[in-house]
């Protein structure tokens, strides 16, 4: 069979760093192993109720089954704009300052191939969601890495980017809540980050996947809540996380014209948008009951309750996620996250992330996700226990 070259873009394509274990976690399933997969990332639950519902409903309406207007149905970016009013006090126009987006990671890969060309430069969040770095790849520019530490509540310090990326930057991602590490950030920080990119012409782009998941009672703020923020950038929300839509792939981006322009320009090129009974429930979610999502927020605070209290009692001391669902714990005895990561999925058959995979500034950490029930997490705690690494 002849093989074909690819091009240059599809050769500057990161490789996909967690394919390894994935391939891992089935060989062992495979001779029979019950494996517990913390390591994944995809919502456990089912999709409300009220939601399949719209959808099947609308599925039914032959209006839907023609091609959708390119840029979304107005009912959904009226939807968008409703909900940003609703929870956050955020005025948005539908027309000029939404766009429908096939999940929010199709939104984080464009927005580079949109703003960034040969030579520019993007800050990336270091560790960070390792699609920020294919966009900048599919766009043949540069990624200058911000460190989160612990020390900073896992914050990039923009004092300490160099003087000539923060000149050749135009892109800045952030993150909040932030996955992998469960941080979140505050106003001052938002407040911070319009300043920085202000003076030095850079677009933000704030990741909000995990706008909805913030614990112990606080509400986590929306990046365009902060004046100026608008003008400055844009935020990628999806449905994904809040109503357990994975599979449904249907997110938006929100804010600076300029960008929601772009986004709807290349997806012109690419797409016909989405099914439209697709588009009608996912309206519908935004703008109908939200009993599921505090119920949602309230069972993943208890996982995480429940995870921290069976860590401490093994003596694997980690900080509590403030926000999204997952936890970030430390390495053991100078292990690294590989070799942890391998010891655990190897002698206890229990899968987590090695931090590595989420950048340099990764390593010395596993990410561990809360898309189980309680029983699981502590069964998964108690076969860790049991390999004794804490000692």
């Amino acid at each position: 069979m002849k093989t074909f070259q690819a091009s240059e873009a599809i050769q500057r394509l990161p490789d996909q760093y967690f394919a390894k274990l994935e391939k891992s976690i089935l060989a062992l399933k495979d001779k029979g192993h019950d494996v517990i997969n913390l390591a994944q990332g995809s919502p456990d639950q089912p999709t409300p109720k009220h939601i399949i519902e719209s959808l099947q409903e609308a599925a039914e309406e032959p209006r839907y089954h023609k091609y959708s207007p390119f840029q979304g149905f107005r009912f959904l970016k009226e939807a968008a704009a409703d909900y940003y009013k609703h929870h956050y006090n955020v005025d948005l126009d539908p027309d000029e300052e939404v766009c429908v987006l096939f999940g929010g990671k199709g939104g984080l890969v464009e927005v580079s191939e949109c703003m960034l060309d040969q030579g520019d430069v993007a800050l990336v969040p270091d560790p960070g969601y390792p699609d920020y770095w294919s966009g900048v790849a599919l766009a043949n520019a540069q990624m200058e890495m911000m460190p989160l530490r612990a020390e900073h509540q896992f914050l990039p310090r923009y004092d300490e980017i160099s003087k000539e990326a923060k000149e050749k930057a135009k892109l800045l991602f952030i993150n909040y809540p932030n996955n992998p590490t469960g941080a979140i950030a505050n106003r001052a920080f938002f407040e911070e980050t319009v300043d920085f990119a202000n003076n030095y012409d850079i677009c933000v782009v704030h990741d909000f996947a995990y706008g909805a998941l913030s614990f112990d009672g606080k509400r986590h703020e929306s990046f365009l809540e902060v004046p100026g923020a608008k003008e400055t950038g844009i935020e990628i929300y999806t449905l994904s996380k809040t109503y357990n839509m994975a599979g449904w792939r249907v997110g938006f981006a929100v804010g600076n014209r300029s960008i929601i322009r772009m986004l709807n320009n290349i997806q012109d090129h690419m797409y016909v948008s989405l099914f439209g009974a697709v588009q009608k429930a996912a309206a519908d979610a935004l703008t109908g009951p939200q009993d599921n999502v505090d119920e949602l927020i309230a069972m993943y605070q208890n996982r995480r309750d429940v995870l921290m209290k069976k860590a401490h009692e093994i003596g694997w001391e980690g900080e509590a996620p403030k926000g999204s669902f997952f936890a970030w714990f430390p390495c053991p005895n100078g292990m690294t996250s590989d070799a942890f990561a391998s010891k655990l999925l190897e002698e206890a058959h229990v899968a987590v992330a090695p931090g590595r995979g989420f950048g340099e500034y990764g390593e010395g950490y596993v990410r561990l996700g809360l898309v189980n029930d309680e029983k699981t997490i502590e069964e998964a705690l108690d076969r860790i226990a049991k390999l004794n690494v804490f000692q």
